[in-house]
């Protein structure tokens, strides 16, 4: 997902852009520029690749200026070129925008016919056109936005600057969030809170179809229909503290170790442990007449929903159907009335994601999202907000938003099965219990850093690697394939371990490392049925478990993984740790980018 940060403010700005845009490198991006405006002038700087590059073409051509606009792009059309970089610039605006114009070659096509010359291959340069000619046919910069906007389909964050007015700058929202933050005699605008977190911690989120036109004494908003409006001014919370790696290499690493910490934080606002009870957030619905649950996730979003089924189905015997939101829509899902769809995202604004929550609750489903920012778009349009509390999470690779997210889950889970009847208190108990058991556990599986560490090498010569599990140890080799492939760009697969004879154990020879995730308990046996048909054909092994498994299971095997023995439920949450650890030395022995891995984006914002 591209960023965007906007100031007008008491001094030079261009430092500071540039200082914004680097608090969302996390985000992933392939360009980035600045845009100031002084003297009756558009000072436009861009430069290809990383940050750096466009460090060096400020240093050799500084951009003066109190106000300015600056961006970092993420390619979705054309190339990632100087020329496509943002911002994108005309004789009298410049503009920077998250998100896709849809309808942009009609457009394109139209401004040429009048003569209007690009230079871009971007769907933005558009929008830039489209407000110039406004512009330069007299309108005043609010005038020439409320006429461009309805033209606009598709998602969309814009700040854009006009050269003849620089004591303004104006932003809008449809689909992709913006906020607005308050500062003393400067005013700010924002991709999110963490963009702007050392400028201020005043904010206002826009709401969708919002425009506002800030100036250094605040900000006027506007609805879609052009109304002024007011939206609520909030603490964000945020800090630049958030954005530092502090001891660690990297952000990812950093993360991963967060994780005891945040997990206990986000089950502190689920679990009464005085009463040993499930505590959910306040609903206007009954939770104990849901009787169908549809899940709608991306990514590891989604490999955390496949682990829900496994427990809203065991503990509530509520069946559950779970779709990838990319395709939910399109095979038109028959939803049953009254029935409870659940929305999960780090963000709160895949763009995916989103459009199947409306999808959804113009189909009379009741709206639940998990989301581990509260004040997104999926948020404020839900009917039940199951925020996680894991903190800004910088990696693209996601570590920390999963693992609470799988303790929202267990939790809801075993609220549900409360409500439905199919939980005594006794056992509402024993699995808060077990709960509470969580970070301790992650620590202990914390505790075998090194051994990955020194195992890791076995695996990052491979080209191909598998990893195998059972129940809810299965999205847990989906989770741990994903994160192999997206940081050390290693082809891997996730298989349920009984599907191998099914046609992947033809892959299987001595240059093929399988990773097995297999924790002692009723399925262990099986699994390790099929780790040993792998073996008897030269697979070379990780087996992933507790002692006692690995006294049974570990003789032959290339490398063992040491996790503590837990319950069941919060398996997933501790095997998510060793998964995440190994993607993560083996991309650091590969030397790969981990924290900003080729091609990805952290947060999906276009379909």
């Amino acid at each position: 997902m591209c960023g965007i940060i906007g100031i007008i403010g008491k001094g030079q700005v261009a430092d500071r852009l540039v200082d914004g845009l680097r608090r969302m490198e996390y985000r992933g991006y392939d360009s980035a520029g600045v845009c100031t405006v002084e003297g009756g002038q558009l000072i436009r700087r861009r430069a290809e690749g990383k940050l750096n590059n466009l460090v060096k073409e400020l240093g050799n051509n500084p951009a003066p200026g109190t106000v300015g606009i600056a961006h970092t792009r993420w390619a979705t059309h054309g190339a990632p070129t100087t020329s496509n970089a943002h911002p994108h610039a005309t004789g009298e605006v410049a503009l920077v925008h998250n998100g896709i114009i849809e309808n942009f070659k009609p457009l394109r096509e139209a401004l040429q016919e009048r003569g209007r010359n690009f230079e871009s291959e971007t769907d933005t340069e558009v929008v830039a056109h489209l407000v110039s000619e406004q512009v330069e046919a007299g309108k005043s910069p609010q005038e020439a936005v409320q006429a461009v906007l309805p033209l606009l389909r598709g998602a969309f964050a814009l700040a854009i600057a006009f050269r003849q007015h620089p004591d303004l700058l104006i932003g809008a929202r449809l689909g992709s969030p913006l906020v607005v933050g308050y500062g003393e005699g400067e005013t700010y605008l924002g991709s999110d809170a963490l963009a702007l977190a050392p400028l201020t911690q005043k904010i206002a989120y826009l709401d969708e179809g919002d425009w506002v036109v800030i100036t250094k004494d605040g900000a006027q908003i506007f609805d879609a229909e052009n109304n002024p409006v007011t939206r609520e001014i909030t603490t964000s919370g945020v800090t630049a503290a958030a954005v530092e790696k502090g001891n660690y290499r990297h952000f990812m690493q950093k993360e991963i170790f967060e994780q005891p910490t945040v997990v206990a934080q986000t089950l502190s606002s689920y679990i009464r442990p005085l009463e040993q009870t499930v505590a959910l957030p306040q609903m206007d619905f009954d939770l104990s007449k849901i009787d169908r649950i549809t899940i709608v996730a991306c990514g590891t979003s989604f490999y955390a929903g496949m682990v829900a089924k496994y427990w809203f189905e065991t503990f509530a015997r509520v069946p559950v159907d779970i779709d990838v939101a990319s395709e939910f829509r399109y095979r038109d899902p028959v939803l049953q009335p009254g029935g409870l769809a659940l929305f999960i995202s780090q963000s709160g604004e895949t763009a995916d994601t989103l459009a199947a929550l409306r999808h959804c609750k113009a189909n009379g489903q009741t709206i639940a999202v998990v989301v581990n920012v509260p004040t997104s778009s999926m948020a404020r349009e839900a009917d039940l907000l199951l925020p996680t509390h894991a903190g800004p999470e910088i990696g693209v690779a996601s570590t920390k938003a999963f693992t609470c997210q799988l303790a929202v889950l267990a939790a809801l889970s075993a609220h549900l099965a409360l409500k439905k009847g199919k939980l005594s208190a006794a056992d509402e108990r024993e699995i808060v219990k077990h709960l509470i058991e969580a970070p301790a556990a992650l620590n202990a599986a914390l505790a075998h850093d090194e051994d990955i560490a020194k195992m890791a090498h076995l695996v990052a010569p491979a080209r191909d690697v598998l990893y195998l599990g059972r129940g809810p140890d299965y999205p847990l080799a989906l989770e741990g394939a994903l994160k192999l492939k997206e940081i050390s760009y290693i082809h891997a697969e996730g298989y349920a371990s009984g599907e191998m004879k099914h046609g992947p154990i033809a892959l299987i020879d001595e240059a093929v490392p399988v990773i097995v995730l297999a924790p002692s308990g009723p399925l262990f046996e099986k699994t390790v049925s099929n780790m040993q048909e792998v073996m008897a054909r030269g697979g070379k092994i990780v087996l992933i478990s507790d002692a006692e498994g690995l006294a049974e299971a570990g003789d032959g095997c290339m490398a063992t993984i040491e996790m503590p023995k837990v319950h069941p439920l919060i398996a997933p949450l501790v095997y998510a740790v060793p998964v995440q650890l190994l993607a993560y030395h083996v991309a650091v022995a590969k030397g790969t980018d981990v924290d900003q891995p080729r091609n990805l984006a952290k947060s999906v914002t276009v379909e």
